[in-house]
């Protein structure tokens, strides 16, 4: 049978048609694979500042608990240094402790989102002693672990 050039410019124009409707399907399930991608990502994002903040607000209330600890033993220990050295020096240390008591106090009461922006403002003003100050928190909780891990080691030994 024979084409003629009308067949094959109908067929030309129905294989640009479907085409382009396959070009239109696909770029819409990809605006809708983007836009799904998009919802993902955005509720894992809020998911994992939930939980960052959840862990900070622990966080912030065992040093509270761990604070009051302190505040317990300086006022204990303020008893034996009256004493031992004098009023005068137990004195002392009932200051500290209710200086920490304060502190204590402040960091309970305090939002975390307060207490970020603090932090926020402190590096942006002195950058250096926020990196000295990180870097030596760093080695402390470097020295408890690697301590730990020794005591560990020992206790299996």
């Amino acid at each position: 049978m024979a084409t003629t050039p009308n067949d094959t410019s109908t067929t030309i124009h129905e294989a640009q048609a479907a085409a382009t409707e396959t070009a239109q399907e696909a770029a819409k399930a990809t605006l809708s694979a983007a836009q799904l991608f998009k919802d993902s990502a955005a509720k894992l994002g809020k998911e994992a500042v939930d939980r960052a903040k959840t862990y900070a607000e622990d966080g912030k209330a065992r040093a509270g608990g761990a604070l009051d600890e302190i505040v317990k033993m300086i006022n204990d220990a303020a008893g034996t240094v009256d004493e031992k050295l004098g009023e005068q020096y137990g004195q002392y240390a009932r200051t500290a402790a209710d200086k920490v008591a304060g502190f204590s106090e402040g960091l309970k009461a305090k939002e975390l989102d307060d207490m970020i922006e603090d932090a926020r403002g402190f590096v942006q003003k002195s950058p250096a002693i926020a990196i000295g100050t990180a870097a030596a928190l760093g080695f402390v909780l470097v020295r408890l672990i690697q301590s730990g891990l020794a005591a560990d080691h020992d206790d299996k030994a």
